[in-house]
């Protein structure tokens, strides 16, 4: 990612998406683009599927939410039975 900052790329508007963070120029939110990647769909077949988005995009997504796991000191783990 070299010197790519995820705020050149991601942005929250409260009339966008509810002000949920979006990848700038899209609908596409940041929770979405992770769901995908973490039930296995390619860094290719997002590109292929949603022509909007790039892999900076994507990679600007990872960045943020490393950031915000980072900040969030406070979140519970639950065992699972």
């Amino acid at each position: 990612m070299s010197n790519m900052r995820w705020e050149d790329f991601i942005t929250a508007d409260p009339e966008v998406m509810t002000g949920k963070p979006v990848v700038k120029g899209t609908r596409l939110t940041v929770d979405f683009v992770l769901d995908l990647m973490a039930g296995g769909t390619s860094e290719a077949e997002i590109l292929r599927n949603y022509p909007r988005l790039t892999t900076d995009a994507i990679h600007a997504c990872l960045a943020y939410a490393s950031e915000a796991v980072q900040l969030a000191r406070d979140v519970p783990i639950r065992a699972h039975a």
